[in-house]
This record gives structure tokens, C-alpha cells and sequence, in this order.
């Protein structure tokens, strides 16, 4: 049986070859941890505890930070997609600047906004203007190897935000976990990667999403990855896709299941984690049986791995693949992004 997934395949359509920056992230992990210890970022004893600045693949890093510490978490960890800080921002937190170009206006905005709060800052970023700016005002800069779409350096952006958060005190260092952790990520990019069997659990994903657009459910440490695979699923294969969060959604959303699935040929996944609240398990059974009800085919997957980070980043790397398997169904690069660009060119300099 010949695969439409191929490896052949792949590269026939992933034309910037991210299919390899995904295929990559067992050896990004300890490139990311040696960077940002590399950056002499000082340990402060911070109540406010840390907050996270970027947009999209700079800022989902300071989300999935939070789900992968979990419950170990000892002080505040927020993360801003905006313009400014929240005006509650006590002088005494950690702000780490993420964008990936260090030209992203929102995240440049928010450095200066935290410098003049009084703010402990930490960049990271490639260069770029946000560069620039730290290292005039001494602010530590994260480097992050350029050349790679901004959403593809997922790990150096969650890893940062770790690490920041154990520097300011408000998380343990798990510098063991992040090292140990590519072990299980080598195994699962030769389970799920493009040399895998046609029914591979990613491979067999994106048939059964072929076609649909997915709302993607998560809950609790699942939520923030929920919102990567939407997100990657908007920016690979181009494809309207959203996320929700569990219980939450079943107080509102879950109802306009019927007449949804009666206008748009809508999907549902959901990723799930062994440390699930017994209730919430049950609330995905109901919500998959809802969704089931309306039509509309329901995917479930278990997240994989010994703790929380690990987790973690086997829900990203499953994501991830997935959306490039769709990409290359829908004869589509998921590299560029011309909408994106489009709107930076008409904002143009603030």
C-alpha cells in the first residue's frame, strides 16, 4: 500500500523543509537549556513572580511553561499577548520579552513598558531590534539559532520560560526532566514521523481531519496545547481551527454542536492527560458523545510520557506533525504565511 505520506511525499509539498525543524525537537531541548544558561541570567527572589511577553509562537512558550510545571509552581507565571503590561504588575516580577524576529511592535512595547515599571527583564529572541534595546540597557538576552519560522522554535520558547520562572523562584529547576525528556521524543519522531506506517497514530490523524475544520479541547495542563494545535493548524495547512477549554466548554459551547455540524463540516479533538481530574475525564466522554451525536467525528489522544514536561511536549510534537500531514493532503507549503505578512506590511512601523 503506497503511503500519501511519505516521506517523498512530504518534501513534494513542505518545500522550506519544517517538516525537519519539527523532526529536530529531541535535539533542540538540549540546545535550548545550554542557550538560556549561557545567557547568565541572575537568580532573583521576585513575588511577583514571572510574566511572559510575545504573540503567537513566541508567547504559546510562557502557556506550555505553565502546563509543564503544573502544580510545582510556587509563585505567579502569566503570559501577555498585547501591548502593555497588566497595570497590576507588581515592580518585584520577572518579565521575559519573547519574539523570535525581536521585531515583533507588541513585545517591543512591553519591554519598554516593564522598563519603566522597574521590572527585572530578560530578552529572548534572534536579534533583531529587541536585541538591540537589551543590550543597551544590560538586560540578558536568550539567543535562539535563526532561520527557522517563528512557531518552529516552540521548545526554545516553553524552555526559556522554565528556566526564567526557576530564576526568579517561582518554579523548581528541572533542568534533569528537559535533558532526559529527548529520549522519549526520539521515539516518538520514528513512531509518528514520516517514515512511520500509514496508520501511525499521526498519519492516521490527519486522514481522519482531512476535510474538516477542528475544534481542538483541552483542560487544565492540555489546555495551553489545545491552543498550539489550533494555531498550528491555522498557520500549516491554512485551515479555520479553534480551541476550547473543558469544563468551561461544556457550559456554552457544546451546544451549538447540531446546528454547527449542519453548516460547517467540523471536528473535534481532544487531548487528554493521565492527571486529569476524574470529572473532567468524564466530561470528555460526554462531550465526545455530544459531538458524536451531531455527526461530527470526535479524535481522542492520550498525552505520553513519565511527568509533566514530557507530557507536554508529546501532545506538541503530535500536533505538530499533524499539521503538516495536512498540509501535504491539502497540496499545501505550510511554510508561508501571507496573510500574516500582508497585515505587517499594511500596519507597516508604529
Amino acid at each position: 500500500m503506497s503511503d500519501p505520506l511519505s516521506r517523498e511525499a512530504v518534501a513534494a509539498v513542505d518545500r522550506s523543509n519544517l517538516i525537519d525543524d519539527v523532526l529536530a525537537q529531541p535535539i533542540q531541548l538540549g540546545d535550548a537549556l545550554w542557550r538560556v544558561r549561557s545567557a547568565g541570567i541572575p537568580t532573583h527572589d521576585l513575588p511577583g513572580g514571572l510574566v511572559v511577553c510575545g504573540m503567537g509562537g513566541s508567547a504559546i512558550g510562557g502557556d506550555l511553561a505553565v502546563a509543564a510545571l503544573g502544580d510545582r509552581a510556587t509563585r505567579p507565571i502569566r503570559t501577555v499577548r498585547g501591548y502593555g503590561l497588566e497595570p497590576w504588575t507588581p515592580p518585584d516580577t520577572l518579565v521575559l520579552c519573547a519574539s523570535y524576529s525581536g521585531e515583533t511592535e507588541e513585545t517591543l512595547a512591553c519591554f519598554d513598558a516593564a522598563g519603566a515599571a522597574g521590572a527585572t527583564r530578560v530578552v529572548l529572541t534572534t536579534g533583531g531590534s529587541l536585541a538591540a534595546a537589551a543590550r543597551e540597557e544590560g538586560v540578558p538576552v536568550i539567543g535562539v539559532p535563526a532561520g527557522m519560522p517563528p512557531r518552529a522554535a516552540v521548545l526554545y520558547m516553553t524552555i526559556g520560560a522554565i528556566e526564567c520562572a526557576t530564576a526568579c523562584g517561582a518554579a523548581p529547576r528541572i533542568g534533569d526532566e528537559i535533558e532526559a525528556a529527548s529520549s522519549l521524543l526520539e521515539r516518538l519522531v520514528a513512531e509518528w514521523g514520516p517514515d512511520s506506517a500509514p496508520d501511525s497514530r499521526a498519519k492516521a490523524a490527519a486522514t481522519a481531519l482531512d476535510g474538516t475544520m477542528p475544534i481542538v479541547y483541552g483542560a487544565a495542563a492540555t489546555a495551553a496545547i489545545a491552543r498550539r494545535w489550533a494555531t498550528q493548524l491555522n498557520e500549516n495547512p491554512k485551515l479555520s481551527a479553534f480551541h476550547a477549554e473543558l469544563p468551561e466548554a461544556d457550559h456554552n459551547q457544546v451546544c451549538g454542536w447540531p446546528r454547527g455540524r449542519a453548516m460547517a463540516p467540523l471536528s473535534a479533538v481532544f487531548l487528554e492527560d493521565p492527571d486529569h481530574h476524574p470529572r473532567v475525564r468524564t466530561r470528555v466522554d460526554l462531550t465526545a458523545h455530544e459531538v458524536e451525536a451531531a455527526g461530527a467525528p470526535a479524535l481522542r489522544f492520550e498525552a505520553r510520557g513519565e511527568n509533566g514536561f514530557e507530557r507536554v511536549l508529546s501532545l506538541v510534537l503530535l500536533g505538530d506533525l499533524v499539521s503538516i500531514y495536512l498540509s501535504v493532503l491539502a497540496g499545501v507549503d505550510p511554510s508561508p504565511t501571507e496573510a500574516l505578512d500582508r497585515i505587517k506590511g499594511s500596519l507597516g512601523k508604529p
